[in-house]
């Protein structure tokens, strides 16, 4: 944990939107990784303008003056709390996470050693040999993300095989470079904030992680699809200074 003056070490961002029954679980797991890791940290639950008990259920969790509750003015989409989650931040190190803890806090140390490496962005992959999925997802939501990725490679952003794992980590220079040019609020900011690192000239590994499925999806396999392939589409024809 941290004051407000002492450096941060390293933040994480979890968006929540409606996560009234899982962020408890999830704020007393990062927070006890967190701890147990050491050095300075923040832990910033950003909602997006729930409907249900979100905020009331993350401060009940917290128990570090390093955690926080940020809100979005309004329902605003995934793309949009982590935008503002990660601009709020004040960490050497920047890591965002599904609130589900899909890939598990722990997978971080992974991340951490790429950037030591040299990279600047480095994100979580289902897609890679030594991924390791223990609970994978209904066949139409893998075959729908496997599509996606196609799409995307040939489209936007060649040579990464997993755009949409929710657990990326990005050093505090390529946050801040990065997300103030992010325009997308929905599921495909993933896209863009990973063609923007790329056209920015931070170096992007993708790590294989562990990752266990949630059956409590946000994403509609219908609307949203629709809408993320439309996005491709504009993030590959979006202009240098748009």
């Amino acid at each position: 944990m941290s004051d407000a003056t002492e450096p941060i070490d390293l933040s994480v961002v979890i968006p929540a939107y409606n996560e009234e029954s899982r962020l408890p679980a999830t704020i007393r797991a990062v927070e006890k990784y967190l701890a147990d890791r050491g050095g300075a940290w923040e832990l910033i639950v950003v909602d997006d303008g729930s409907r249900d008990g979100t905020v009331a259920a993350a401060e009940g969790a917290f128990s570090s003056p390093g955690s926080r509750v940020l809100r979005n003015p309004a329902n605003m989409g995934k793309g949009a709390s982590v935008k503002n989650g990660m601009l709020a931040a004040r960490g050497r190190l920047r890591l965002f996470s599904d609130a589900d803890l899909s890939t598990p806090i722990e997978e971080f140390e992974k991340l951490a050693k790429a950037l030591e490496g040299g990279a600047q962005v480095a994100i979580g992959s289902r897609a890679m040999a030594e991924s390791r999925l223990e609970k994978r997802q209904p066949i139409h939501r893998e075959t729908m993300g496997r599509v996606f990725n196609l799409i995307v490679r040939a489209v936007a952003l060649g040579g990464i095989k997993d755009t949409q794992c929710g657990f990326k980590l990005f050093t505090a220079e390529a946050a801040r470079a990065v997300f103030p040019r992010q325009r997308l609020n929905g599921f495909s900011f993933d896209v863009e904030t990973l063609v923007l690192a790329r056209k920015l000239g931070f170096r992007i590994a993708e790590v294989p992680v562990r990752w266990i499925d949630s059956p409590n999806s946000r994403v509609s396999p219908v609307r949203d699809s629709l809408r993320m392939f439309a996005d491709v589409v504009r993030i590959r024809f979006r202009r240098e200074d748009d």
